[in-house]
């Protein structure tokens, strides 16, 4: 199965820990959906990251091949079904082919909040393991 990652998952070496059988596959981008960072994580101190929709915005994020064993373990780290829903999505590719996928959204998203920056540093890691910055 396609994941659509686009917070601390792009981290490179994190998805390696949480999931060792994905593979990385190519950059995408998610149209009509902005980053944000919502909730309250006791493990950062901070908000984690979320995308909403918003028409214009475009989130930019990287693809995983995750096999099934891995897909649960995924579901674990990113709180499925309670902290985060799991959603089908189609991304385009650099070249602008779609692709569906799936991605985790924050299940309530009433209040945007700061980063750890720790946590904002992990990110900004894998938008450079991705060549994204």
């Amino acid at each position: 199965m396609y994941y659509f990652a686009y917070g601390s998952n792009l981290n490179r070496q994190q998805m390696r820990e949480r999931c060792p059988d994905s593979k990385p596959a190519f950059t995408a981008s998610l149209n009509h959906y902005k980053l944000i960072f919502a909730g309250w994580s006791r493990a950062w101190r901070g908000g984690t990251a979320s995308i909403k929709p918003q028409r214009g915005e475009k989130v930019l994020g990287a693809i995983y091949d995750v096999p099934e064993n891995d897909l649960r373990r995924l579901d674990k780290y990113e709180g499925y079904p309670e902290t985060f829903n799991r959603i089908r999505v189609i991304v385009n590719t650099e070249t602008g082919d779609p692709v569906a996928a799936f991605t985790y959204i924050r299940a309530s998203q009433s209040e945007e909040t700061k980063p750890a920056p720790q946590y904002l540093s992990l990110i900004q890691q894998g938008y450079r393991d991705w060549g994204l910055i």
